[in-house]
């Protein structure tokens, strides 16, 4: 076990090695510098030659292959530099201000997309063919074909702008959570949904699951005993990436419902090229989903035992 450890944190660096490289390349690749964009954005020019003592200050004017080497010296400690766009101050501070927001959003999201959509799938697998596995279709459809950001405009719609019942935007009080929840829950939901129906039915269906009824086995006992816990390794497979993703921050989500995220302040920085804020919040992101993969897969040995990662000799 500690060997298959190392070996996928050795894997994680190479990846995140390469991540660094075909981002930092491509990020400076995209025409026009971050100083035009800010003064693009400003409605003013800013003058070349204070542009080009920007550009010293900043590293700008070096290689890029040079400037590549100076920001992984500089990231090996943590240390992103100054943010383009906010005035003197760090890109790890803004980070340390921004995840707790889209850490909120993502475990509110998964915590009711669990009840939703892993309830609805649950209940579609025991009572196959009712109205219930009918309607955990049914949502399961409309959250496939329905865009997050275009039910995000139609809550505001209602809700807000209708009803007059809920805020359009903000995360300070807890009726501000309810519209960004449902609108990031989407695809979650969808997932869990599907997912868990069809491990569900999978189960079901085993001959062991057969065997236990055969022998007396009470039915509440059965589902909990052998159904729940062996429908569950297929569920970790798509709920460890789906954990990563959520904390991640949503473009999306965080814009439309101005909730001060990661996921808003990294839109915010590609349009305006902040380059210390993009390399670092994909970093960051890079970082968080290697290692939420490598806790899913070491969830398996823990959740079914037939599962070992010891080299057989």
């Amino acid at each position: 076990m500690g060997r298959y450890i190392l070996s996928r944190l050795a894997g994680l660096v190479g990846v995140l090695l390469a991540v660094s490289l075909i981002t930092f390349f491509l990020m400076h690749a995209v025409p026009g510098g971050p100083f035009d964009m800010m003064g693009a954005a400003a409605g003013q020019m800013i003058p070349k030659e204070i542009i080009d003592q920007l550009n010293v200050k900043y590293g700008l004017d070096k290689p890029i292959w040079q400037q590549y080497l100076i920001f992984l010296g500089n990231a090996v400690r943590l240390d992103f530099g100054y943010s383009f766009r906010v005035s003197g101050r760090t890109v790890v501070q803004l980070l340390q201000e921004q995840w707790p927001y889209s850490i909120q959003l993502g475990l509110l999201t998964l915590a009711f997309s669990l009840v939703v959509g892993g309830g609805l799938g649950v209940l579609a697998a025991i009572r196959r063919g009712t109205w219930l596995d009918h309607f955990g279709t049914g949502v399961s459809i409309f959250c496939l074909v329905m865009p997050s950001f275009v039910l995000a405009v139609i809550l505001q719609f209602i809700f807000s702008v209708r009803l007059g019942w809920l805020p359009t935007g903000g995360w300070d009080r807890p009726e501000q959570f309810i519209m960004p929840v449902l609108a990031n829950s989407l695809g979650p939901v969808l997932v869990l949904q599907r997912y868990t129906k069809s491990s569900m039915l999978d189960v079901i269906g085993a001959n062991y699951v057969r065997t236990a009824r055969s022998k007396g086995m009470s039915e509440q006992r059965v589902m909990l005993v052998h159904v729940f816990k062996n429908a569950l390794t297929p569920i970790v497979t798509v709920g460890g990436p789906m954990v990563a993703s959520l904390v991640a921050g949503s473009f999306f989500v965080e814009s439309i419902f101005r909730i001060p995220g990661v996921g808003f302040y990294f839109y915010s920085a590609i349009q305006t090229r902040d380059y210390p804020m993009i390399m670092a919040t994909t970093m960051a992101w890079t970082a968080l989903i290697s290692v939420v993969y490598l806790l899913t897969d070491l969830a398996y040995a823990f959740i079914d035992p037939r599962v070992t990662y010891v080299r057989e000799k």
